[in-house]
């Protein structure tokens, strides 16, 4: 028979919000081992926040609040708090009850500052690496680095000269004057953007157009394609390179043992590949000889694991395509260097995570 269409909703509801999420929810194993970090977070913690005054936002539900923004591509904190006050499955992975009030933007930006100041992300990122390093998911040989542009939040009309005086000539739309740069000789050393000083006007390649940008390096595990370490620099045309020995520089017990490190053309230098030989690591970059001579020579080539590495390395593109289409890092929402670092980090977390729980449940 036909059911009715009731206007009227019950006055009380008697399924708890735990029996709502089903069993086999993807977030189930991501909260698991959210929980399993926090928990081993909580005297750092204690260290940032005072022992008197009002009680804030609890830093567990708040760092679970921005995995969800990051997990579910929300673009701004006032959408997540519009989310959390009416999706069921937002509350519970918070641990928001029915009736708990969500939080003002204003104030939830606020808290997220508070653990910026406290290093949280890279403290986060470090124990999900612990939890995959328990389970036996990391490799301590084999590796690859890589970079990639993340677009600042910054127009091109902010790009100015340095020190020039701000002009109220454009009557045509303050908000959002014209600016005509065309024919004018622009560069990082005589301009500077007015919103994000620390971005850098750069290009990908010839012919690529130059935008105000940050620079995020990885270093990859070749065994499960996990991220193993990561970073957030100015854009520059040897960020790569730079970042790419600092990450290296981190690598464990390296002189114990033999480790190699895959990467594109673009690490074939004399410089890089004779550096990180200094660290008692194999270079097992791509060779560049299109217009010179390689760096790598057939000491290296000759091996299978060369080949090995070739193949592996290609799988540092799903980390950046993970991030910039999931993960809100194509183009970013914050400004400096420090605080786009910061939210690169928990990304590069939250990509573990979800890595992990794809490699121990793969149906």
């Amino acid at each position: 028979m036909r059911g009715t269409d009731k206007k009227q909703a019950p006055l009380f509801s008697y399924i708890s919000q735990e029996d709502r999420i089903p069993q086999n929810h993807p977030l189930r194993a991501i909260r698991t081992m959210a929980d399993e970090v926090l928990q081993g977070m909580s005297k750092r913690f204690s260290d940032l926040y005072s022992e008197v005054g009002r009680p804030s936002i609890p830093p567990e539900q708040l760092l679970r609040a921005l995995l969800l923004q990051v997990l579910y591509s929300i673009r701004s904190e006032r959408l997540l708090m519009e989310q959390l006050d009416y999706n069921l499955l937002f509350r519970w992975f918070v641990g928001l009850t029915m009736d708990d009030a969500v939080w003002v933007p204003t104030v939830f930006t606020k808290n997220r500052d508070r653990l910026l100041d406290g290093e949280i992300a890279d403290v986060f990122f470090q124990g999900v690496l612990g939890v995959a390093r328990g389970k036996k998911l990391l490799s301590d040989e084999h590796f690859t680095v890589d970079g990639t542009l993340i677009e600042a939040w910054a127009g091109q009309k902010s790009f100015r000269k340095k020190g020039a005086a701000p002009t109220d000539d454009h009557t045509d739309d303050p908000g959002n004057p014209t600016v005509d740069f065309h024919g004018e000789k622009r560069s990082n050393a005589t301009h500077e953007s007015t919103t994000d000083s620390e971005a850098r006007l750069y290009r990908k390649g010839p012919g690529k157009e130059a935008k105000l940008s940050y620079m995020g390096h990885v270093l990859m595990e070749n065994r499960n394609g996990l991220v193993y370490d990561g970073c957030v620099t100015v854009a520059t045309g040897t960020a790569e390179r730079e970042a790419a020995r600092d990450l290296v520089k981190k690598i464990p017990n390296r002189r114990n043992h033999r480790v190699t490190v895959g990467g594109d053309k673009g690490f074939d230098t004399k410089g890089f590949v004779s550096a990180i030989r200094r660290l008692k690591v194999t270079p097992h970059v791509a060779q560049n000889i299109a217009n010179r001579s390689s760096a790598i020579d057939g000491r290296t080539t000759r091996h299978a694991g060369y080949a090995i590495s070739q193949r592996k390395r290609k799988r540092v593109e799903e980390i950046f395509g993970w991030v910039k289409t999931i993960g809100l890092m194509r183009k970013t929402h914050h400004r400096g260097r420090e605080r786009v670092g910061w939210m690169f980090r928990l990304a590069l977390a939250l990509y573990n995570m979800v890595r992990i729980r794809t490699i121990l449940n793969p149906t």
